[in-house]
């Protein structure tokens, strides 16, 4: 055999991976095999394999009598409608995806390439865990991942996508990323899983309610997109890349918009005339933001913020809104975590921010103080305050106590903030309010709820409104809810060029 057909040969066995048969039972499950998800998420043609004939190098456990060219994981680089991308994708059918010496040094590989070109890393985690053949080598390799994402962090974006079994020590690697997806009914992330968790505690449980797609996307929060199957993962991949750009010295592609009539009309009638009803905060996003352009990201997991991307006249933006819809839009400890979350990662990537803020204060209650509400509130508080990237609020209607502050308010750095006439800007509601303030008359008052009513009126016509605010420049203008668009795209236009520093560091001390 000459040497060009060997080299044909043998760059063959690396696209068999481990084998055609196994490549089937794959398929059985419903699921792409490593390659063909490499090929689906990545521009025709434009796949360059990095490392396809690397084997492993072990020799016990007659581990030496088995190599498949590749040691299952496909590593690579390639576009994304034209944009450079660094990707790996697990093979289960080597060895289950396991990961061994050779196979953390291949992704280690891109990762590095990834830091030195200033482009984002896409992991397709498919995978049983460590080599147990290997021992304490196979868990080095995993350490040696989980040291470049930290260092990757906010340099370039990370996203992970579990289309297969992620656990054990395998989970932490995509927890240090950006965005983790996972496919509905083939994927699940644990750190111990059923037998364990049954051995040590006693219950008996799943892997798909132990950690499958929608206990991380609605429960824990560790899944941030979840998807029906494979093609539908790669494509939700393609999409959320499109909003963010290469690395952290660039700003987000913009796409070609033309200035036209910027006002909406429907936005006039979306907040209702009762202050305590409750009305769905994506109606504003979406009256708001260029037709069709909002992606939302944890959609299931502390409904009371809404959280995600969208464009405006051709701008990437970060959006972070309170839900009155659910729970009044109250902050509470999960819906902290989340906002805060969003919010440092559109600081990380120059994507400017918006804040609609509709928040009557923080959820109440012996739960929400015994799970630390105080230092998960703060988590917010502190990913605004450090922020850089443009930072504009629209107050929609309640902006009460300590969440005023939180959301964004011009005290913690905002750029711009505007308000609605429906706003309401005050310690707390107009009948708490005239509860504690007008007591003593109330409690001597001949009808003591005619007086409660007439002091709750009293105190709203004072406090519950925009006005006390912009004479304080705390606002900074009154605007009809039809001319929100307009006033935000001349206002993100201004700030396009905004340079602001914190002062100089080691890092801060975010309360975790």
């Amino acid at each position: 055999m000459n040497k060009r057909d060997l080299l044909a040969q043998k760059l063959a066995e690396a696209k068999m991976g481990g084998g055609q048969k196994r490549i089937d039972a794959q398929h059985s499950k419903n699921k792409l095999t490593a390659r063909e998800r490499v090929d689906l998420l990545l521009d025709k043609s434009s796949f360059e394999e990095i490392g396809a004939l690397v084997k492993h190098r072990s020799t016990d456990f007659g581990m030496e009598k088995l190599h498949y060219p590749g040691d299952g994981v496909i590593t690579g680089y390639g576009t994304i409608h034209g944009r450079l991308v660094y990707v790996f994708s697990q093979d289960f059918t080597v060895f289950g995806g396991s990961l061994s010496e050779t196979h953390a040094e291949k992704i280690c590989k891109i990762m590095d390439m990834a830091m030195k070109n200033g482009a984002p890393v896409i992991g397709l985690n498919d995978s049983g865990g460590a080599r147990i053949q290997e021992g304490v080598v196979s868990l080095g390799g995993y350490a040696d991942i989980f040291y470049r994402n930290t260092l990757a962090s906010g340099v370039i974006p990370q996203l992970s996508a579990i289309m297969g079994p992620c656990a054990g020590g395998a989970v932490y690697s995509p927890a240090i990323t950006d965005f983790i997806l996972m496919v509905e009914d083939t994927s699940y992330m644990f750190v111990t899983g059923p037998n364990v968790v049954k051995t040590v505690t006693n219950e008996e449980v799943t892997s798909e309610d132990l950690g499958g797609a929608s206990v991380h996307s609605e429960k824990s929060g560790v899944a941030h997109l979840t998807a029906a199957n494979d093609l539908e993962a790669i494509e939700d991949i393609k999409k959320l890349l499109s909003y963010m750009p290469q690395n952290c010295e660039e700003r987000a592609p913009k796409t070609e918009y033309k200035l036209g009539d910027e006002s909406r009309d429907q936005l006039a009638d979306v907040v209702p005339e009762s202050a305590n009803q409750p009305y769905d905060i994506r109606e504003v996003v979406n009256g708001i933001i260029d037709e069709d352009s909002f992606f939302e990201i944890h959609k299931n997991f502390a409904p009371n913020i809404v959280v995600g991307f969208a464009r405006l006249a051709g701008r990437s933006i970060g959006i972070i809104a309170n839900q009155p819809a659910y729970l009044a839009g109250v902050l509470d400890v999960p819906s902290s975590q989340k906002g805060a979350r969003f919010v440092r990662f559109c600081d990380c990537f120059n994507i400017p921010l918006l804040v609609l803020e509709d928040v009557p204060g923080f959820l109440p209650g012996t739960d929400q103080e015994w799970n630390a509400i105080i230092t998960n509130g703060a988590k917010l508080l502190y990913a605004f305050s450090e922020a850089t990237v443009p930072r504009i609020t629209v107050i929609t209607r309640k902006a009460y106590g300590g969440a005023y502050d939180v959301m964004n308010s011009k005290h913690i750095g905002a750029d711009m903030n505007f308000a609605w006439p429906s706003a309401e800007i005050a310690v707390m509601g107009a009948k708490g309010a005239a509860e504690i303030i007008f007591r003593n008359e109330i409690k001597s008052a001949d009808d003591p709820i005619a007086k409660l009513a007439e002091k709750e009126a009293q105190y709203a016509e004072i406090f519950a409104n925009p006005y006390r605010a912009a004479e304080r420049g705390f606002v900074d203008e009154v605007i009809l809810p039809e001319n929100t668009r307009t006033k935000l795209i001349k206002a993100y236009a201004m700030l396009e060029n905004k340079v602001a520093t914190l002062p100089k560091k080691k890092h801060g001390n975010i309360p975790l």
